[in-house]
């Protein structure tokens, strides 16, 4: 409920990211994202971990123990005088778990639950990892190909200057053969593009059924950010289902301890005796009790898991210290990648106006062929890179967004699941 009232109160207080969490330009559509998400196999098995827990505290809740029954039948034979009686005798008993004892089980079955639900949405959060690597990945190889498509008609239009100079005997025909090795070179690496472009588009299409890739996708300028490091910091942790099981891990080994420490006073059974002797004529009810004497192998078992508990602990605190470290590391790259973007579209539009400028030059006849092939090679580079630049500028910021919970509502603890509501089990 709280986590409920705090999603609300951030919303309220910054309306804006609650409207931008909703769809992205150059990302796929909410509602396909939550329907992938749901079907990832990787989700569906962690979900299924949910019903394991739940089976399991249901088992905790009713203890260890059964009922057993002994059932006896004997015939008693006397000499003197001679006679034979027919007895038997019946034992219910039963282990009693002591009250300390189920209340701790009942608290491991508790937290059984919500480490199984930690660790859904952990699949979740890398599932949704890995959708964005994918869906960029094919973003860079997308637009990769299409600069050299671009460049391929540039270069054909070159061919054409080449041959028109090369008929009014203002060029040699070495311009025109450098004019088509250079339009070959480029048809070869936009074929080369191409193929990486199909194979970036199967992996994302076949490890996540049901995206759809866009037949013109969109290259959003990106956006700086406008918080600091620690708010993003600080919404990391607060969120990160690594360190919730981390820290689950320790309280589940400190109920263990707390489990073994209570396990050094054993359980008594208690048991009730109905006997039939000599055909009935005795009859005997009775209550038994039996409690084991504990030994050295008990308090052995409780060190050794108090032991696992301060394992646990320390695993704890280096997990924190890593995500602490990777949560500065992803808001410095989501900086250092929107400000390299910046330059990169400067150093862009200036090598194509460089490139334009030897390009009418050459046309007449002001320029040689050679500075005008390398300028526009120069030119394809800085607009390649500044390409790159502006995805890795726009893949940083949604995997910061994506960590802190402020892009997709694909989590079981950001104001109830959305990918749940179709599921009646959750």
């Amino acid at each position: 409920m709280r986590k409920m009232l705090f999603v609300f109160l951030a919303l309220v207080m910054n309306p804006s990211q609650g409207r931008e969490a909703n769809n992205f330009p150059d990302l796929p559509p909410q509602d396909m994202v939550l329907k992938v998400m749901s079907e990832y196999p990787g989700v569906m098995a962690a979900r299924s971990g949910i019903d394991l827990e739940e089976a399991n505290q249901r088992h905790l809740n009713a203890g260890p123990y059964e009922y057993s029954v002994r059932l006896m039948s004997q015939h008693r034979s006397v000499r003197e005088p001679s006679q034979g009686f027919r007895e038997w005798e019946v034992d219910l008993e039963r282990p009693i778990r002591l009250p300390n004892k189920a209340a701790i089980d009942r608290e491991l079955g508790t937290h059984g639950v919500e480490q199984a639900s930690l660790a859904h949405g952990d699949a979740l959060h890398e599932a949704g990892r890995s959708l964005l690597s994918l869906w960029f990945a094919w973003y860079r190889e997308h637009f990769t190909a299409e600069q050299w498509q671009g460049q391929i008609g540039t270069l054909k239009q070159q061919l054409d200057n080449a041959h028109k100079r090369v008929r009014a005997g203002d060029a040699a025909k070495l311009d025109a053969m450098l004019s088509e090795a250079a339009l070959a070179q480029a048809e070869a690496q936009w074929q080369q593009a191409r193929m990486r472009e199909q194979i970036a588009s199967t992996n994302i299409t076949q490890r996540f059924r049901g995206i759809t890739l866009p037949s013109n996708p969109a290259l959003a300028p990106p956006k700086p950010l406008s918080t600091s490091a620690e708010y993003w910091r600080e919404r990391i942790l607060m969120h990160n289902h690594e360190l919730g099981l981390a820290r689950g891990e320790t309280k589940r080994w400190r109920l263990n301890a707390s489990r073994s420490q209570a396990d050094r006073l054993p359980d008594p059974t208690l048991g009730l005796r109905f006997v039939s002797d000599r055909d009935g004529a005795e009859r005997v009810v009775g209550v038994n009790v039996q409690i084991p004497l504990p030994g050295s192998g008990r308090a052995a078992m409780a060190e050794g898991v108090e032991a696992q508990a301060n394992m646990a602990s320390s695993r704890e605190a280096a997990v924190l210290r890593k995500l602490e470290a990777e949560a500065m590391n992803s808001y410095a790259t989501a900086t250092s990648s929107y400000a390299s973007w910046k330059t990169m579209r400067s150093v862009q539009e200036a090598m194509q106006g460089n490139a334009d400028l030897m390009g009418r030059a050459y046309a007449l006849g002001e320029a040689g062929l050679t500075e005008v092939l390398m300028a526009r090679r120069q030119a394809l580079d800085a607009s390649l890179s500044a390409t790159l630049a502006q995805i890795d500028a726009a893949e940083a910021r949604y995997r910061l967004m994506l960590d802190g919970h402020e892009l997709w509502p694909i989590d079981q603890d950001e104001g109830g699941s959305e990918l749940d509501k179709g599921d009646a089990k959750h």
